[in-house]
């Protein structure tokens, strides 16, 4: 299962300092390829490697579990790699793992806070401090990062208190769940999972919200 371009590329790089690239897309040709959006295809792609199935959209973990259940593939006793995306989703695992799978994480790469937390620091306390009508969050992993960042800040709970009361954006169904998962309902989700999309989309969202709460 490949569930990033970026990962999907990064898993082929390292691959080669092992072993020769014909010998790694030989080895994958016997394997079943399942993608889980247009990234990770057009990587593929440039390998030239058969894809045998493609969750749809919104192109979540929860897609890829709905179509190994709608295509019937048989996950008993069989062994799943899934190339990881920068953290571990326990949830995705749990439900390969209640099919019958054995599930063989390839961690290629970690998302982490930058060595330089000053401007995040401030947007944190910033918001905390209901600095803010609207946040937007671009990934699942910002999430994490944030909320790591506000726990070490001891500002968590106030961070998250304002975040209730913000007017919250997400990129797409992914961040959206992360959010979810920390009580934070999201007002407005990007479609398609693009930047301009997101800004674009998520002020005149607020600002329509905003005009039925003063009417």
């Amino acid at each position: 299962v490949f569930l990033t371009g970026v990962g999907a590329q990064a898993l082929l790089d390292v691959v080669a300092t092992r072993y020769a690239q014909d010998e790694f897309l030989r080895a994958l040709a016997e394997c079943t390829i399942i993608v889980r959006g247009p990234k990770p295809v057009a990587v593929l792609r440039r390998w030239k490697t058969r894809i045998d199935h493609r969750a749809p959209e919104p192109n979540t973990w929860r897609a890829i579990i709905a179509l190994f259940d709608t295509e019937r593939i048989d996950l008993e006793a069989r062994t799943v790699a899934v190339q990881e995306y920068g953290v571990v989703n326990s949830l995705f695992y749990e439900q390969l793992r209640a099919r019958g799978a054995r599930v063989l994480p390839v961690p290629v790469y970690r998302w982490t806070l930058p060595d330089d937390t000053g401007p995040l620091e401030a947007a944190v306390v910033a918001a905390a401090s209901n600095t803010f009508n609207v946040l937007m969050f671009t990934s699942a992993n910002q999430v994490h990062n944030v909320l790591q960042l506000a726990e070490r800040l001891g500002k968590r709970s106030a961070f998250l208190e304002s975040a209730s009361r913000c007017f919250v954006a997400s990129i797409g169904p992914i961040c959206s769940d992360a959010l979810a998962d920390v009580g934070l309902p999201v007002d407005y989700e990007a479609s398609p999972q693009k930047m301009g999309h997101l800004v674009k989309g998520a002020i005149e969202a607020a600002a329509a919200d905003a005009a039925r709460r003063n009417a």
